[in-house]
């Protein structure tokens, strides 16, 4: 008779009543209140990027304050549980799996849902509506005017080596972080060694994991909102400049209606030059004086903001693991993963595996093309 038979059947899946309650929790569905409050009460606070009511700020310090308690309390029961039981679902079709399991698996269904329509609205407005490149080399703008085109942010991030060492660099450091998972969950599982040294080895590598994670959102900060210096040996690799300018110094933003750009200025692409295509069409129209020269501006509002809510919802999920790794850290710092409940590392492992997926494609689509 299989393990499955022989667990008490009850509502909660079959389950070894002498180990007490089941292992579940409200706490998730608190949390997934406080952020439903948190993202709706900023939705409020902020327009096209601009602070426009400040009534809204108490009722997200509330949202934060409802995710906090549910944290808090999970990690509470969490604590605790030694891995003596794992209830298992009873209907089809996940009979005889781990209850917990089955609730990863299907949010992560959910949260492919989410970042798949992000990524269509990306295709939908990318090929929908003419790159502000073409529109430039055309000639068919109007100086002091503003015109509607897509800037994808990879035409900035991509445009030198040093530009793009922060996505680079971010993308190896989550490949990295999922073999340290793996490997937390390698010793924590090992029954055959010394128990100091496996709680040494796990902390080492949910540490590490950590340490990676922070490591991918400081750069992001740098990219988006803080750019860096170059040693003066450097500066020709980078157009002559001495900075890498952040996404925000270069007036990528989610409300830049009339963004301006040195490669959308006839003077700058004259004497620098921007492609032989792009050159030899701006060129000819010069040429056939179709256009007399000047700085064009564009609308980049839809661009930036599929770049900025896809990348940011990509960077919130990071956050969520470094959280989740912080509490898991400790944890086993104290010895709390053993072989019977080292799944619990398989299951948050599952999420960070789904992350870091998630980044490979949003690396190539965002930062390279």
């Amino acid at each position: 008779m299989s393990s499955y038979d022989d667990h008490h059947p009850s509502g909660w899946g079959p389950h070894d009543w002498g180990h007490g309650a089941p292992h579940n929790s409200w706490s998730p569905l608190i949390m997934s209140i406080g952020i439903g409050v948190f993202l709706f009460s900023v939705a409020g606070v902020y327009e096209w990027g601009e602070f426009i009511d400040a009534s809204y700020i108490g009722v997200s310090i509330a949202g934060l304050a409802i995710v906090f308690i549910g944290l808090t309390v999970w990690w509470r029961q969490d604590y605790t549980f030694d891995g003596g039981y794992e209830p298992r679902s009873t209907g089809t079709p996940f009979r005889g799996i781990e209850i917990r399991k089955v609730a990863i698996w299907v949010f992560l269904m959910s949260e492919m849902m989410v970042f798949t329509s992000l990524f269509s609205t990306y295709m939908r407005y990318r090929f929908g509506i003419e790159s502000c490149e073409s529109v430039f080399a055309s000639g068919e703008w109007v100086e002091g005017a503003s015109v509607t085109c897509f800037e994808p942010a990879g035409h900035l991030i991509a445009s030198s080596w040093f530009h793009i060492a922060p996505g680079a660099i971010n993308t190896f450091a989550l490949i990295i972080s999922s073999f340290t998972i793996v490997q937390a969950l390698r010793y924590a599982g090992m029954v055959d060694i010394d128990s100091d040294r496996r709680r040494k080895l796990v902390t080492r590598y949910l540490g590490t994991t950590w340490f990676l994670a922070v490591l991918f959102l400081t750069l992001k900060m740098i990219e988006w909102f803080l750019g860096f210096p170059l040693p003066e040996f450097l500066h020709e690799y980078n157009h002559g400049d001495s900075t890498i300018k952040s996404l925000y110094a270069e007036g990528y933003l989610i409300n830049a209606d009339s963004y301006q750009h040195k490669y959308y200025n006839t003077d700058y692409v004259a004497s620098h030059g921007h492609g032989m295509d792009h050159d030899s069409a701006l060129y000819l129209m010069m040429e056939e004086g179709t256009h007399s020269g000047g700085q064009m501006m564009a609308n980049i509002r839809v661009s930036a903001s599929t770049f900025y809510v896809t990348t940011g919802t990509h960077g919130a999920h990071v956050l969520g693991g470094i959280i989740g790794l912080t509490y898991m850290t400790y944890k086993a710092s104290r010895g709390g993963y053993t072989p019977e409940n080292a799944v619990s590392i398989e299951y948050f492992g599952l999420y960070w595996h789904f992350v870091d997926l998630v980044w490979v494609i949003v690396f190539p689509f965002f930062y390279l093309y």
